[in-house]
């Protein structure tokens, strides 16, 4: 039993395992990114189920740029047809949809797309559905830093002006707070560039199954395992 009192605000999730999950069934890399947009719907409804406001998934990192370019366009064209398809449904579901990273790296076409749903869904307040592509936390701080000292050279601030809460609003992530539970998939034990400074003090649950397999069920038992544990954020 889920404690109603507990529900995590903002739970990010690395999708992480597609390519294995085809490769295990004799199947082309692109069929597991197929069928991993399944699992998205899942975890959509899931947090919708529980009360989530804000869900945040990490679909194409900056390093997924040195994929082979079959395999970026494929994941580009299927990233187009999710949207397409799904905008009806986040509708209906109330979810709004934004979008963190280097969006200008992205095909013309994806971004109008992305730009179209955005601007679609943007008045629904239900759940905030973050979709992280051709995102490198490395690189936002990067860009928030590049800010922050041209804001200095031009006067903006003064070195004592420096703060974290600064720093956290020159972020793609600044009007989004912070998760509360990070899930990873397919087992492995890393966070590989994904929202670097935001996971702090997030609560870590390693899910040991391929992200295509990832279902409510896996959400739930995330969230309840959770709820087990005790944030001190320092304290004791």
């Amino acid at each position: 039993m889920l404690q109603a009192t507990s529900i995590p605000q903002h739970i990010a999730i690395i999708m992480d395992g597609n390519g294995r999950w085809a490769k295990s069934r004799g199947l082309p890399r692109a069929q597991g990114h197929r069928a991993g947009a399944e699992s998205v719907r899942e975890a959509i409804d899931a947090c919708k189920e529980l009360g989530v406001s804000y869900l945040t998934l990490y679909a194409f990192s900056s390093e997924n740029w040195n994929r082979p370019q079959a395999e970026v366009s494929a994941l580009m064209i299927l990233l187009e047809k999710f949207l397409s398809s799904k905008a009806a449904d986040l509708m209906r579901q109330n979810v709004r949809l934004q979008v963190i990273g280097q969006i200008d790296r992205l095909p013309e076409s994806t971004r109008e797309t992305l730009q179209k749903v955005i601007a679609q869904t943007a008045s629904n307040d239900s759940l905030t559905l973050v979709l992280a592509l051709s995102y490198g936390s490395r690189e936002e701080i990067t860009a928030a830093t590049r800010k922050i000292a041209q804001g200095l050279l031009d006067g903006c601030w003064k070195m004592e002006d420096i703060t974290p809460e600064l720093l956290a609003s020159q972020l793609d992530t600044a009007a989004i707070p912070d998760p509360d539970l990070l899930i990873r998939t397919s087992g492995e034990m890393r966070v590989s560039n994904f929202l670097l400074w935001q996971i702090s003090y997030a609560e870590m649950v390693i899910v040991d199954k391929f992200w295509p397999d990832f279902r409510q069920g896996d959400l739930f038992a995330a969230v309840a395992e959770y709820q087990k544990r005790h944030r001190r954020f320092g304290s004791v």
